[in-house]
């Protein structure tokens, strides 16, 4: 397949690992597409985010506690105001540059991997492709699970 240089763009991507005692692990994820048009977004908004939010509380049924890492987005002013509009929300932040603490980046190495020998052609199809490939995860509980084990970090609280 030939691919041209002259038409470029890019797909920015957003994941959440769903947790809920008694429930399978889940994967929630949006995709921003950008094309290279003039005016159009290159990445995911604030309310993109925010809507990746409130569809895992959606989900789970429950309150939710988010850690994110220090993106500049997860960080800014408008963030802050649509995370206090949400009563059911509290967030945490992961230490400034530790992905190894975040179980989302096992999700996109996994990915990466798995698109390594691929050629999409145009971004069209790769974003294709990325959704494929995200679409089978979220049936892999096992695996999600594997990710969040391999931040080390304890999700249960210690028993008394």
């Amino acid at each position: 397949m030939t691919v041209s240089g002259r038409r470029s763009g890019r797909i920015s991507l957003a994941g959440l690992i769903a947790l809920r005692p008694g429930s399978r692990t889940r994967l929630g994820y949006r995709i921003r597409v950008h094309h290279g048009r003039r005016g159009e977004r290159r990445s995911l908004s604030e309310a993109d985010y925010m809507r990746l939010v409130d569809s895992a509380h959606q989900l789970l049924r429950a309150p939710v506690v988010l850690v994110w890492d220090r993106l500049s987005t997860h960080i800014s002013k408008a963030m802050r105001q649509l995370v206090a509009a949400r009563p059911w929300l509290t967030v945490f932040l992961l230490p400034a540059y530790a992905p190894e603490l975040n179980p989302v980046e096992g999700v996109w190495a996994h990915c990466r991997h798995r698109l390594a020998n691929l050629t999409a052609g145009t971004v069209d199809r790769l974003e294709t492709l990325v959704r494929n490939r995200l679409k089978r995860l979220q049936y892999r509980p096992a695996t999600l699970d594997g990710f969040m084990a391999e931040t080390g970090l304890q999700l249960d609280p210690p028993l008394p």
